[in-house]
């Protein structure tokens, strides 16, 4: 298994590059969660937004996936197994705070860019209410209080 690489997808590369359109940046192989081997496709490290894009015969798209005629059983086992991984991998992230975004591979990616930078921009908007207010009043430095 070491011996297999990651192969990145014609959909993952037009995704990537219409989110960076959009003037997002990114980072490409990164674990979100360190102790979960699994690898989102593209990471929002600072607003802890995870996307992946799904292969519709990997991962079960309700609209494209067909079934196997030769070794019908094991593929059904296969995706079934892919997307138990999927949805635990979703949970695990929500309970750590990330977001995580699901593309699939025939979705109209320049819409699913779009898509993903309203959740990124919203973040965004989140971390910054949150971070603490400013006091404009309290701007001179505690030397100059005399």
């Amino acid at each position: 298994m070491g011996s297999n690489e990651s192969r990145v997808i014609k959909p993952e590369l037009a995704l990537r590059r219409a989110v960076h359109a959009l003037g997002l940046r990114y980072r490409v192989s990164v674990r979100p969660l360190p102790a979960l081997r699994r690898t989102p496709d593209i990471v929002f490290t600072r607003v802890e937004v995870a996307v992946f894009v799904d292969g519709c015969f990997w991962h079960g798209c309700p609209e494209h996936h067909t079934t196997e005629a030769t070794n019908a059983q094991h593929w059904a086992e296969k995706i079934r197994r892919n997307r138990e991984r999927d949805a635990e991998t979703d949970r695990l992230l929500t309970v750590a705070g990330w977001l995580a975004i699901r593309v699939w591979e025939h979705e109209n990616l320049r819409e699913a860019a779009r898509r993903i930078a309203v959740q990124v921009q919203a973040r965004r908007g989140q971390q910054q209410s949150r971070a603490a207010p400013r006091n404009p009043r309290n701007t001179r430095n505690r030397r100059d209080t005399g």
